[in-house]
């Protein structure tokens, strides 16, 4: 009895599902291929707020520069014995003098106060009789002084800035320069001495 070509492909048709689906099934149970996937979900992205901005200037200075003996109390020791003065009568005499000179201009007055002090080879104190000899227009007596004072203290700022000035006054400006190097080798070009000379030195006019 031959069999149809039909009863032939329904027969294979029927054969080939009866062992394939089993092993489909085995398939999916062991984690393959699902034909039901899940949707997949993306998390959002973390984001990290950028750190507070720190800054490390340093605090200014706000302290207002004082003359030296301002800085000094009675009894206190000073480190620089040649251009300050650490005697409690000695400072309250140079305090008195000072004031007569900046307070006053009694440049008359301000001199035998500070011989009086009995110190003239402080550069302190020489510096500022050789100033008032200069503000009296005695310019001879007032190089004297200034020299006094710069051989005591070959660094006292102070006294090359009034040297400079009485060189600008006298007409000797390449020396005013040279007393202007000096300040900037001794305490740079920021401090108060430098700019005095050098605004004189622009101006032709002292202030001091």
């Amino acid at each position: 009895m031959r069999i149809s070509t039909t009863c032939r492909l329904v027969f294979a048709f029927l054969f080939s599902a009866f062992f394939v689906m089993p092993t489909f099934d085995v398939v999916i149970a062991a984690g393959g291929v699902d034909p039901n996937p899940a949707p997949v979900t993306t998390p959002p992205a973390k984001t990290t707020a950028p750190p507070a901005a720190t800054t490390n200037a340093p605090a200014k200075d706000t302290t207002a520069k004082k003359h030296w003996w301002q800085k000094l109390e009675p009894g206190s020791k000073p480190a620089d014995k040649k251009s300050s003065i650490d005697d409690p009568a000695f400072l309250k005499g140079y305090r008195e003098a000072y004031a007569t000179i900046y307070e006053r201009n009694d440049y008359s007055a301000a001199i035998p106060q500070l011989e009086a002090l009995g110190q003239p080879d402080r550069a302190d104190v020489a510096n500022l009789i050789g100033y008032s000899y200069r503000k009296l227009g005695n310019y001879q007596l007032a190089s004297q002084w200034y020299e006094r004072a710069l051989k005591a203290d070959p660094n006292h700022v102070r006294t090359w800035q009034y040297y400079g000035l009485w060189q600008i006054e006298q007409g000797n400006r390449d020396q005013a320069m040279y007393h202007l190097g000096k300040i900037e080798k001794i305490a740079g070009k920021n401090c108060p001495e430098y700019a005095s000379l050098a605004q004189a030195l622009t101006t032709g006019q002292t202030t001091y």
